[in-house]
């Protein structure tokens, strides 16, 4: 085997991307390895580098192309290549800089097949370093060759469970192997370390390793045949991946002697909180985490999301200035994932909201929250369009194994059908659509793995699934719209209940990758709030859209009605257009106003005591819904007018006016005092969004008979943690 000396190189990192695919040299061109550096966020982008002649060096990027760029990233083992960048974008490279003025047709093997200037032949600096990002799809069966000499080949890695525990979900402890010229071998345990086995953890989505009886292990690999790797493994243990991980030494090769001083490696993990078979043994035991001080916003998937921090009673976001897989791993494992697979930057999660709360944040990698990191507390320049996201590595539950869809036009719709048991032997059936929601539909399609929910069905004859899943199997689900599976909602269990049948009136889902969220600016509504009384006879129109209180059925026309009014500014803070539900031939035109609502409940308004008792009946706003204004370089894609589409876009949003009717509480029989101010955004969840915590407006409201006062206005979760301080502060 042909290993560079460490004194020439330091060692190559271990599997994936930086497992040195060997360039083959069959017509006495140059042999070259390649690897991703630098100051990247991804596993598949970085600075692009050469190892020639024992010496790692980088390329330049005049006349560097796409087609270049496709070549480094099929060397690398992945499809093709996304896009490329000049300037040294991942960081300045030091020594050689190998290759100048690469020119490249795209159907290269090598970039060392590319015309250049030759090797070592270059007026550049390292100003000018060029980076690559590659696509995230592998070729498939690409070997990462670790050795020039080709003689040893990393192909994949797995925890091999013992027969014992093959039947735990998710499996957390077992042999660690590595498949090495399409066979699985294991490795030595002489030089093994804990920083292996957390670097392992991490990638199979858990946060920690742990201790475990090393008794039954060797009584059981003494009755195997061994077959060992030829090398060991060195990780420092701050590695989001194997693959950033470094190859040790040699291992002689002597049969069933081999790690005569050792056995095969066993790796046992920490399974997170969700993830836990039970609580004595899951995350919680290893960590006792009460109050998370972070947490994850507007994912779609289990384990992303937008990075949210919670200070001084107030939960905000973090700036993406600096935001590298070091901070996004410490993110994930807190949380009870494993290792980050991405360090999002750029609000790919969408828009947060609340302050910044920490700014080129910088962690070794071993915190045991985000929170105990370095930052800049100043995040001057910082907006939510840099919000910092996170995608973390979690635990193989087959989740997506109990559940499917069947019927649909693609693989994102379908009636929804349910693996059970039933006397004694697993079947599939369907969920009566009683009840079912977009809350409903939004677990199933996380625990799909297929995003957000786009509809939920109640109707599904459309869908012919399998005549022999036709049975309704469960019923009565109820979801909040955090479980991780259907079956932890709550529901009836064995004992169906389902007046509909099913059949044409099964449950079925439609889900899609990006969704919207709505966003109520708390700002413009304690800005303009005011009292007006007005005459019942001026009041006809609202009258009719039950506007008003109740007691106005009995009022004299001449008589007024005392009116909170003030303006709401609806903002669209997510990834996709927010859309009624409701086709336009299905929209209800309202003579007196003279426009269509295509939402009947679109918002709820309403003044509640201390206690949170209602005190003013709540308008169950209905509007039309369009583009009043959008952030610059935006345009509007909806209007009102002329029977014309109605919809919010991305980084527009809806204003309500204050002096439009309906645009208030009717607070006529309300007695001075303090309350509550409540404003609620698609309060039944009738459209999907990504987050619903958000929707929700509280602001102090203080009315001595004659004048109101609206203050401490805050949104969320925020909103009630405000309220709650607040309300103990008065009764103390």
């Amino acid at each position: 085997r042909c290993f560079l000396p460490a004194s020439a190189v330091s060692p190559p990192p271990l599997f994936s991307h930086s497992l040195f695919p060997h360039a083959q040299s069959d017509s006495g061109r140059p042999v070259i390895q390649l690897r991703l550096v630098g100051e990247k966020r991804k596993h598949y982008e970085g600075r692009v580098e050469v190892l020639y002649n024992g010496e790692w060096g980088t390329v330049c990027d005049d006349d560097f192309s796409i087609s270049a760029a496709h070549v480094v990233c099929r060397e690398l083992g992945f499809v093709d290549a996304e896009s490329w960048s000049p300037s040294a974008k991942y960081g300045r490279g030091e020594g050689r800089i190998w290759l100048d003025n690469v020119h490249c047709s795209g159907s290269e093997k090598s970039l060392a097949h590319c015309s250049s200037n030759g090797f070592g032949v270059s007026d550049c600096k390292h100003s000018e370093d060029v980076g690559v990002v590659c696509s995230q799809k592998r070729i498939p069966g690409f070997k990462f060759i670790r050795s020039q000499a080709n003689s040893d080949q990393v192909e994949d890695v797995r925890i091999r469970a013992t027969y014992s525990q093959r039947k735990r979900i998710p499996i957390t402890e077992g042999f660690l192997e590595v498949k090495d010229g399409g066979k699985w071998r294991q490795i030595c345990s002489v030089d093994w370390t804990e920083m292996n086995s957390r670097v392992i953890c991490g990638m199979y989505g858990f946060p920690g390793e742990k201790r475990f009886n090393t008794r039954p292990y060797k009584l059981l690999a003494k009755r195997r045949k061994k077959n060992f790797w030829g090398f060991s493994v060195n990780c420092t243990g701050n590695e989001a991946n194997l693959s950033e991980c470094k190859v040790g030494q040699e291992i002689e090769l002597k049969g069933n002697d081999t790690c005569g001083q050792g056995m095969p490696v066993v790796v046992s993990c920490v399974p997170g909180r969700a993830f836990a078979p039970s609580v004595s043994m899951g995350f919680r035991k290893a960590y006792r985490v009460e109050q998370p001080l972070v947490r994850l916003r507007g994912g779609a998937m289990i384990g992303e999301g937008r990075v949210e921090v919670l200070k001084n009673g107030e939960w905000g976001t973090v700036c993406d200035d600096n935001w590298d897989m070091r901070a996004a791993t410490v993110v994930c494992r807190e949380l009870g994932f494993g290792s980050a697979k991405e360090a999002l930057t750029g609000a790919r999660m969408g828009q947060g909201i609340g302050p910044v709360q920490m700014n080129e944040v910088d962690c070794s990698g071993f915190e045991k929250s985000l929170t105990e990191c370095r930052f800049n507390r100043e995040a001057l320049g910082c907006s939510h369009e840099e919000d910092a996201a996170v995608r973390c590595n979690v635990p193989a539950m087959g989740f997506n194994k109990r559940l499917r869809l069947a019927g649909g036009r693609n693989p994102y719709e379908g009636r929804v059908e349910v693996l059970t048991e039933r006397n004694g032997s697993l079947v599939w059936g369907t969920v009566c659509s009683d009840s079912w929601g977009t809350m409903e539909a939004m677990v199933v399609c996380r625990q799909l793995g297929l995003g957000f929910a786009s509809h939920a069905f109640q109707e599904t004859y459309y869908w012919q699934g399998d005549s022999s899943a036709d049975a309704i199997v469960m019923s009565g689900v109820r979801c909040s719209g955090t479980e991780l599976t259907l079956d932890q909602c709550l529901h009836h269990g064995k004992h169906i209940l389902c007046p509909k049948g099913g059949g044409r009136f099964s449950a079925g889902v439609s889900c899609t990758q990006t969704a919207p969220d709505l966003v109520l600016s708390s700002q413009v509504v304690e800005q303009t709030t005011y009292l007006e009384d007005r005459p019942m006879y001026a009041l006809q129109c609202a009258h009719e859209e039950h506007c008003l209180a109740s007691s106005a059925n009995q009022a004299d026309p001449t008589s007024y009605r005392r009116l909170l009014r003030f303006s709401s500014q609806i903002h669209n803070n997510g990834q996709s257009d927010f859309r009624p539900r409701a086709a336009h031939h299905s929209w209800v035109w309202h003579e007196c106003h003279r426009h269509y609502h295509s939402m009947e409940v679109f918002t709820h308004y309403d003044l509640l005591s201390l206690n949170g008792t209602k005190v003013a009946e709540g308008h169950k706003a209905s509007f039309c819904l369009e583009d009043t204004h959008c952030d610059e370089g935006i345009q509007k894609r909806y209007e009102c007018a002329n029977f014309g589409a109605q919809g919010i876009t991305v980084g527009c949003w809806d204003t309500y006016r204050h002096d439009i009717d309906c645009q208030w509480v009717d607070i006529t029989d309300v007695k001075p005092g303090d309350y509550i101010f409540q404003v609620v955004i698609n309060p039944n969840y009738e459209v999907a969004e990504s987050d619903y915590t958000n929707n929700i407006m509280k602001c102090r409201a203080r009315y001595d008979g004659h004048r109101i006062w609206m203050y401490n206005c805050h949104i969320g979760e925020n909103a009630t943690m405000s309220l709650c301080l607040q309300t103990s502060e008065q009764k103390s």
